[in-house]
């Protein structure tokens, strides 16, 4: 037994030993190198740009009171439709003590005016009655007393308006009614009853009661790299895609660019706006995150070849190209001249024919 192990373990590491030296040779020897192979092919290239915007109304108007003030009721929400003319608010009115204490003033003063240019006219009457007076000093007497009645009126609709926010003369069209300007959707209240409002003037812009828009007229906003900029023109189609809406997509023509770059993140963008083309049928929403593609230029029947075959060599672009006839190919430099890319595929518009087969990057094989 001891002389069959005395045999055996040395041929056991003798085999292991060959085993490995030859394992280590064959590893180390060179191995072929395979590349992707591909053909040259005919078809339609498009390069594209996507720019990433919003939905919103062309128009969008802010409803503010004609007076300051409490809102008191509101008739709408958000989501309503409205016509131009409908009231959507009530606002109660706080009088301004200057204004009312002058408007109460004006008041005191045309009665006055009115009382005295009364007992005027009716002391010219009987005495005109009488004939001793002419005609033409008691037409005088009349006028006077005719204006000093309209000018009571007057001061009278002003004190109403500045204490109650509407007059007996102009009810109909009370300042106190808070009413759409334009026919839409209303977009947002931002206000709720007891709400204190005041009115736009030179000092302020007012309290908005309501945002109104016609969300039948959209249109695409959003901003362009200044590289690419000089490859549109106003009319061009683009393809608007909204994420939000299970990707649906309508089309839109451009028609508007900003003559001005702005900055963002260190870039410089232009904005551009697109008039969408929204189906009746389609539910949109202001403010919708969309994404616009829009081809810079296209080109039909091209031979193009993965752009991923292409060597570049200073300013000259090679492929190689497989003129060998046997299984193993037989790679041979070519100069080319390219065309547009889609960043997949690129335009080749010399030096290869269709049909013709070119390396493409190294295969990597597992071990």
């Amino acid at each position: 037994m001891k002389k069959i192990l005395k045999v055996v373990v040395p041929l056991l590491i003798l085999a292991v030993f060959i085993g490995t030296f030859v394992f280590l040779y064959l590893r180390s020897l060179p191995k072929e190198v395979v590349y992707d192979e591909f053909e040259v092919t005919v078809g339609d290239i498009s390069k594209t740009t996507v720019v990433t915007g919003k939905i919103e109304p062309r128009d969008e108007v802010n409803v503010k009171p004609q007076i300051s003030g409490i809102i008191t009721q509101i008739m709408k929400e958000a989501g309503d439709i409205v016509t131009a003319g409908e009231v959507i608010a009530k606002v109660k009115v706080i009088p301004d003590m200057a204004q009312l204490s002058s408007a109460e003033s004006r008041v005191r003063l045309a009665t006055v005016n009115l009382q005295q240019a009364q007992t005027d006219y009716e002391r010219e009457k009987v005495l005109f009655d009488k004939g001793l007076v002419s005609a033409d000093e008691y037409d005088k007497i009349a006028q006077v007393w005719r204006q000093a009645k309209e000018e009571k009126n007057a001061a009278t609709d002003a004190l109403e308006v500045v204490r109650d926010g509407v007059s007996r003369s102009n009810a109909k069209a009370s300042s106190t009614l808070v009413r759409s300007t334009i026919s839409g959707v209303i977009l947002d209240i931002p206000v709720k009853v007891g709400n204190s409002v005041i009115n736009s003037n030179t000092f302020n812009d007012g309290t908005t009661i309501a945002s109104v828009a016609d969300m039948k007229d959209l249109i695409f906003r959003g901003n362009i790299d200044e590289t690419e900029v000089g490859q549109i023109v106003t009319g061009m189609p683009m393809t608007i895609t909204i994420g939000a809406l299970q990707d649906l997509s309508f089309e839109a023509s451009l028609e508007y660019i900003s003559p001005k770059a702005i900055e963002n993140n260190g870039a410089n963008e232009f904005e551009i706006k697109a008039a969408v083309k929204v189906p009746a049928s389609s539910k949109i929403r202001s403010g919708y995150s969309a994404n616009a593609r829009i081809v810079l230029s296209s080109v039909s029947d091209a031979m193009m070849i993965p752009e991923s075959a292409l060597v570049f060599d200073g300013d000259d672009t090679y492929v190689f190209v497989n003129e060998g006839t046997g299984e193993k190919p037989s790679y041979v430099r070519k100069k080319v001249e390219t065309g547009i890319s889609d960043g997949i595929h690129i335009e080749v518009k010399k030096g290869l024919k269709r049909g013709d087969k070119v390396r493409g990057p190294q295969k990597i094989t597992e071990e």
